[in-house]
C-alpha cells in the first residue's frame, strides 16, 4: 500500500497493527526512523512529551475518555524515497465531532517541515500533482469536504 489509510476506510487486515499503534508507545508506529528523529517530528508538529512518554498537543483538563495521544506513521507519500510522517491525535473535547486532527510533515534538511495541519481525518486520493496525492480532510456530515493539492512547496486548498 503506497499511502496510509484513514480510519474512515480502515481495512480489517490492518486492525491488529492499528491496535498495536494505539496501545504501544508512539515509536511502535513510527516505521524506520529513530527515537530522536521521531521526537523532532513531534516537536515540529507542536507536540510535547509528557511524563508518561506520550506526545500531547491537546491539553484536556480534566482528560476525557475520547483522548488519544499523538501517534506517528512514517510513509513515502510522493514516492521519492524520503520519509513523510502523519501525526494524529484524538479528542472530542479539542477537535469536536471529528474527534481527530492530523499533521503531515516532510523531511527538510536535518529537520521536519509541516505540509498540512488540519482538524479531521486525512483521506489520500489517487489524483494529485508532481507525485504528491491530493488530500481530502474528512469528518462527520454531508457535503463537500476540503481538498488540498500540492503546489510545489506545500499543500494549498483547492476545494
Amino acid at each position: 500500500m503506497k499511502h496510509p489509510t484513514t480510519l474512515a476506510v480502515f481495512p480489517a487486515v490492518l486492525a491488529d497493527t492499528f491496535a498495536l499503534c494505539i496501545l504501544a508507545s508512539p515509536a511502535a508506529c513510527a516505521g524506520d526512523i529513530g527515537a530522536e528523529d521521531l521526537a523532532a517530528a513531534f516537536a515540529a508538529a507542536g507536540f510535547e512529551q509528557d511524563a508518561d512518554g506520550r506526545y500531547v498537543r491537546c491539553r484536556e483538563d480534566p482528560p476525557t475518555r475520547s483522548y488519544m495521544p499523538g501517534r506517528a506513521e512514517v510513509t513515502d507519500l510522493n514516492g521519492d524515497g524520503q520519509p513523510e510522517i502523519w501525526i494524529t491525535e484524538g479528542s472530542v473535547f479539542c477537535y469536536g465531532n471529528t474527534g481527530t486532527a492530523f499533521v503531515l510533515l516532510t523531511r527538510d534538511g536535518d529537520g521536519w517541515r509541516k505540509l498540512l495541519d488540519e482538524v479531521g481525518m486525512q483521506v489520500v486520493h489517487e489524483t494529485g500533482r508532481d507525485g504528491w496525492p491530493d488530500i481530502e480532510v474528512g469528518g462527520p456530515g454531508f457535503g463537500q469536504f476540503p481538498v488540498y493539492r500540492w503546489d510545489g512547496q506545500g499543500y494549498a486548498k483547492v476545494r
